[in-house]
């Protein structure tokens, strides 16, 4: 199943690669380069399917648990300041995202939209330490039951142009929901209250609303 952001690429996609692989077949000669140039307009064709792949996950929402918005590698653990709504230290966890890694957002908890807000900007190449800040990008914040509020953000990579949101505040959302979609290589920063911990180490693959990414500490009571 494909997500619905590909749907016009993969439609215009097709047109053009049916287009080209005929117009080898009766314009180019000799038999090896057409051939040649045929398998190379389906090789693309099936990088950009593959792309927009949207594989349909079960999620049992869970208020104790932080999800993988996203599929990709971790990048970052950190404590630092986040400096665009909560103007204080926070718990970064960063996933970076291949070309090849399914690119659908999901909600990671679930909650309250309290704030959403577009950034246009550069397009660093998405593991530069300024890209967070500095590139095209999103940021959304949903208040939770158990976690308070809890910020992600969507940043563009060197191959992004368009980043797709669909998080309008004052709505309500589910955790694993699409939340939106990064088109080509990009990363997902997200920022967690300070007394969060971590359920994933630096290099580990993860996958959207499937991976736990954080639970937070208990304290005395158990709440």
């Amino acid at each position: 199943m494909f997500h619905k952001e590909g749907q016009q690429i993969i439609l215009v996609s097709f047109f053009v690669a049916c287009a080209l692989a005929l117009g080898a077949e009766f314009y180019i000669e000799p038999q090896w380069l057409r051939i040649g140039l045929q398998v190379v307009v389906v090789i693309l064709l099936i990088l950009i399917l593959q792309f927009f792949r949207n594989p349909k996950r079960t999620v049992v929402p869970s208020f104790d648990e932080i999800l993988a918005p996203v599929d990709g590698k971790v990048v970052v653990i950190e404590r630092t300041e986040e400096k665009e709504y909560f103007k204080d230290e926070r718990l970064q966890i960063s996933i970076f995202m291949s070309p090849l890694n399914v690119h659908v957002c999901r909600y990671p908890a679930t909650g309250v939209i309290t704030y959403s807000k577009y950034h246009p900007g550069k397009y660093l190449v998405a593991w530069h330490p300024k890209s967070s800040e500095e590139n095209e990008r999103t940021t959304v914040v949903i208040r939770t039951p158990k976690f308070g509020e809890i910020l992600y953000r969507q940043v563009a990579g060197a191959m992004a142009r368009r980043i797709v949101n669909y998080a309008e505040e004052g709505e309500s959302v589910q955790q694993g929901e699409d939340s939106g979609f990064i088109k080509f290589g990009s990363r997902l920063d997200l920022f967690l209250p300070p007394d969060c911990l971590p359920a994933v180490r630096l290099n580990q693959k993860v996958k959207g609303a499937v991976s736990c990414i954080a639970t937070r500490a208990e304290n005395e009571n158990g709440s």
